[in-house]
C-alpha cells in the first residue's frame, strides 16, 4: 500500500461533490492539500474543517480551470511547502444542458468543452512537468461513463468525456519511461449537484434523475480514487468504472416507483 502521509495533492472543483470528498479521504490518509474552485469562501471554510479534524496542511485557491492565465500564474507561484505536487486530482467537471444537438445552446457547449477538456488540458500541463522532473506521481482524471458511448441529449457531454479518456489514455503512453502513474475514474449516476448544474438550478429536474433507485454518493467515488491512489507503485489502476447496482448502462436502471 502506497503511504499518503505528508504528499501533495491538487484536487480540481474541491467546493462540493466528487472533489470535496476525495479531498477529505485524501486528507483522512494523510495528504496535505491545494484546493481550488472557483467558491473561495466555501474552500476555505472546507480547509479549516480539514485542518482541524485531520491535521494537515492546506492551501485554496480561487480557480476557474478555464482560465489558462489564471492556471498558469496559480501553479507557478505555489508556496515553497506546496510546489512538488505528488497527486493531481482532475475533477472539475459539469454538463450544461440535455437536449437535440440541433437545438442545444452554443454557450453551453463552449462551457462543457472549456472545463471538461481544455480546463483539464491547462491543469496536466502546469502540473505535470514537474512530477516528470521527480519522476513521481500520479494523475487521476475524473471521466463518466458518458465517455463510454453516447445517450439522446448528451452529446457534447458525451463527446468531452471521450476526449478525457483519450487524454488520459495517451498521457500514460507519453510517461511510459518514467515513475509517473496515470487513471480515471469513470462514473455512473452520481448524486451531487451535476444534475442541478445542468438543468439550470431546477432542482425538481435533477431530483427525478436519481428517483426510484439509490445512486450512487461522491463518498463511493472518493472511496474509489483512494483505492487507486494507495496501491504499490507497481501497480497502476489504469481505468475504473462504477456503477450503482441498480444501474446497468446510461439508462438502464432499474428504478422501483
Amino acid at each position: 500500500m502506497f503511504d499518503l502521509q505528508n504528499r501533495i495533492a491538487v484536487v480540481t472543483g474541491a467546493s462540493a461533490g466528487i472533489g470535496k470528498a476525495t479531498a477529505e479521504a485524501l486528507a483522512s490518509a494523510g495528504c496535505n492539500l491545494i484546493l481550488v474552485a472557483r467558491r473561495l469562501e466555501k474552500i476555505e471554510e472546507f480547509a479549516q474543517y480539514l485542518i482541524e479534524k485531520y491535521g494537515v496542511k492546506c492551501f485554496c485557491g480561487k480557480l476557474d480551470v478555464r482560465n489558462r492565465d489564471d492556471v498558469e500564474r496559480f501553479f507557478k507561484n505555489l508556496p515553497i511547502d506546496f510546489a512538488k505536487v505528488d497527486i493531481l486530482v482532475n475533477n472539475a467537471g459539469l454538463a450544461k444542458g440535455m437536449g437535440p444537438m440541433h437545438t442545444n445552446s452554443v454557450d453551453d457547449w463552449e462551457t462543457m468543452i472549456d472545463t471538461n477538456v481544455k480546463g483539464l488540458l491547462y491543469v496536466s500541463r502546469a502540473v505535470v512537468p514537474g512530477m516528470v522532473e521527480r519522476d513521481r506521481g500520479h494523475i487521476i482524471n475524473i471521466g463518466s461513463i458518458a465517455g463510454r458511448g453516447t445517450y439522446p441529449g448528451g452529446g457534447v457531454y458525451c463527446a468531452t468525456k471521450h476526449a478525457v479518456n483519450a487524454i488520459t489514455n495517451s498521457l500514460r503512453k507519453d510517461l511510459t519511461n518514467t515513475s509517473i502513474r496515470v487513471s480515471t475514474v469513470d462514473p455512473a449516476f452520481t448524486e451531487t449537484e451535476f444534475s442541478i448544474v445542468r438543468f439550470d438550478g431546477d432542482g425538481e429536474k435533477a431530483k427525478k434523475v436519481y428517483e426510484g433507485f439509490e445512486p450512487l454518493l461522491a463518498e463511493d467515488i472518493a472511496d474509489a480514487i483512494l483505492y487507486v491512489v494507495t496501491r504499490p507503485p507497481h501497480v497502476t489502476i489504469s481505468d475504473m468504472v462504477i456503477y450503482p447496482t441498480a444501474q446497468s448502462d446510461f439508462h438502464l436502471v432499474n428504478r422501483k416507483n
